[in-house]
């Protein structure tokens, strides 16, 4: 795999931003229920979102943020980068946090990846996410 020629001086590495319709997660997990969430999210996130009133738009954000990190990386959800290999947690202050699961290290350093930037957004009905890499 190829990745983009970079500047010397670069610190940004990866960009990837991705929306869903909450509706679409709604659904998934109408249809398909725990053996959905459990294949999507990790114990963490789907504890996290089951804390919810209507735990959907959670959900729908920590995927799109999975979708918007596979964008970031270069290399899309698949063998190399598998729906639970990236873990959105919630810190105190509300702000998320991007956890990479061990795994994906050595292609953090393939792309020179140190620090991840992530920001998720949902309403009622769309949920979207912004993953920023940087060295």
């Amino acid at each position: 795999m190829e990745f983009p020629h970079l500047p010397p001086g670069t610190n940004v590495v990866g960009v990837g931003i991705d929306q869903i319709e909450v509706s679409r997660i709604r659904d998934s997990i109408a249809r398909h229920g725990d053996s959905f969430l459990a294949k999507v999210f990790t114990e963490k996130e789907r504890d996290l979102c089951m804390q919810r009133t209507d735990p959907a738009p959670c959900f729908a954000a920590r995927f799109a943020s999975k979708e918007a990190a596979s964008k970031a990386l270069g290399i899309g959800i698949g063998k190399e980068f598998g729906w639970l290999d990236l873990e959105v947690q919630r810190q105190e202050s509300g702000q998320p946090l991007a956890v990479f699961s061990p795994r994906m290290k050595p292609i953090l350093d393939k792309r020179m990846a140190t620090s991840v930037l992530i920001s998720v957004s949902h309403l009622q009905e769309v949920a979207s996410a912004i993953v920023v890499l940087i060295k």
